[in-house]
């Protein structure tokens, strides 16, 4: 049997991010479109589209034009 790896340094331990939700543009179909994905999305925890429906939203316009 082998000998199991050691690591003389602790892990790193990463700051926890919680950033508001980004809003969606008033008058704008495109991220009415988005939240309203987003929002189906999460009922059923699919967080990976909750997560790209985040993405696009922050990017607007270019992000759903």
């Amino acid at each position: 049997m082998t000998e199991p790896t050691r690591y003389s340094t602790p892990a790193v331990e990463l700051p926890l991010r919680l950033d508001p939700e980004p809003m969606p543009v008033e008058g704008c179909a495109g991220c009415a479109e988005l939240a309203d994905v987003r929002d189906r999305a999460r009922v059923v925890g699919d967080m990976t589209t909750v997560s790209d429906c985040n993405v696009y939203l922050g990017r607007h316009p270019e992000g759903h034009r």
